[in-house]
């Protein structure tokens, strides 16, 4: 059996802000197995246990570039160390400047992209001496370049969460949607392109959370697609309720309007990175109840 350490369980709890005696068990019942542990916390405490996929864990901005047509159009994150140099004037003018680059200069890749010329240099160059200069790791991390079917909306939250949406039909609306995706953060247009990991994995914790209940093994698998279907409502953006009229679909909206959308794009800054935070005393109180 895998060992557990106080630091699987203090990234756990974290992750799920499940109690962390439920996280040590969880994660002796899965073997170590981090995945298999949020799942049999979902199971325990519902939703609650996914809260991970929101946390924003690193800083930076997303900057956004639309050609003058509409057709076309560019997204890139680019991190830093804190939220103060994500406000800096010269990170700011970089970050507009990649994005540009990206939509008129098609680059295959951040290597390709961090080789073009920026300000009498490249841009890796122009990075490490404003890494010198402020005294702070930064780095392009990703960056995305679209052709739509119709034109592109877009919507920048704070800085830190970019969407790019192309629609067919109504520009306000197109925008209006933009923010909604920001809002909402659906995963997909439709049910189609939902990964089936996803599915699997809320028909597993569907059919465990009615195990537990009590439920009749004949009924498992009904239950289970009921809240498969509940959970593709809730997590695509034409079947998600829109955020300015609850009352109606962002597929009815859209419809209404003679408007249709092709499809979307959405960055969170860090998403997905876990930021290393140095807190000896949490390390300690986790490893005293391990």
């Amino acid at each position: 059996m895998a060992e557990i350490t106080a630091g699987m369980v203090k990234e756990l709890r974290e992750k799920t802000d499940a109690p962390m005696m439920d996280c040590k068990k969880a994660l002796s019942e899965a073997g170590g197995d981090m995945q298999k542990a949020e799942e049999i916390l979902r199971v325990r405490f519902g939703n609650k246990a996914a809260k991970s996929a929101s946390r924003i864990a690193a800083e930076g901005v997303v900057t956004i570039a639309i050609s003058a047509d509409g057709k076309s159009a560019a997204m890139v994150e680019v991190n830093c160390e804190t939220d103060f140099v994500a406000k800096n004037d010269d990170f700011l003018a970089l970050s507009n400047a990649l994005a540009e680059m990206v939509l008129n200069q098609k680059p295959a890749d951040v290597a390709a992209l961090s080789a073009l010329a920026y300000k009498g240099a490249t841009v890796e160059a122009f990075r490490t001496e404003l890494v010198g200069k402020i005294g702070e790791n930064m780095s392009v991390r990703r960056f995305v370049r679209l052709d739509g079917q119709g034109k592109f909306a877009s919507y920048i939250h704070s800085g830190k969460i970019g969407v790019l949406v192309d629609v067919t039909g109504d520009e306000a609306l197109a925008r209006d949607v933009a923010m909604h995706i920001a809002a909402s953060k659906p995963k997909s247009l439709d049910a189609s392109g939902v990964s089936t990991d996803l599915i699997d994995t809320e028909r597993r914790v569907a059919i465990e959370k009615a195990k537990e209940a009590g439920k009749p093994e004949a009924m498992l698998e009904k239950i289970a697609e009921g809240t498969v279907q509940k959970f593709l409502k809730e997590v695509t953006l034409l079947s998600q309720p829109f955020v300015k009229d609850d009352k109606q679909t962002v597929e009815q909206v859209l419809k209404a309007k003679n408007s249709q959308c092709h499809g979307f794009m959405m960055y969170v800054v860090g998403e997905g990175i876990e930021k290393k935070v140095s807190d000896f005393a949490a390390e300690v109180a986790a490893a005293s109840q391990v």
